[in-house]
């Protein structure tokens, strides 16, 4: 199943708090690292699908008037 926005987020924010505590070792921070950034681009990708279907409803409403 997909994941939400908000839960994408969320686990960055869980990375980042984890990574913060600076008592991981390099490997594991590494790890985390490539996984955010992983998330990063999903996250990306579906923000950018909202703001295509928004400029979709805004031209629509743009010829209507």
């Amino acid at each position: 199943m997909a994941k939400s926005i908000e839960e994408i987020l969320g686990e960055l924010e869980t990375i980042i708090t984890t990574m913060d505590q600076g008592d991981t070792t390099l490997e594991d921070a590494f790890t985390s690292y490539e996984t955010g950034m992983k998330l990063v681009k999903e996250c990306s990708k579906k923000i950018d699908k909202v703001e295509k279907k928004i400029l979709v409803l805004q031209e629509g409403e743009e010829n209507d008037e």
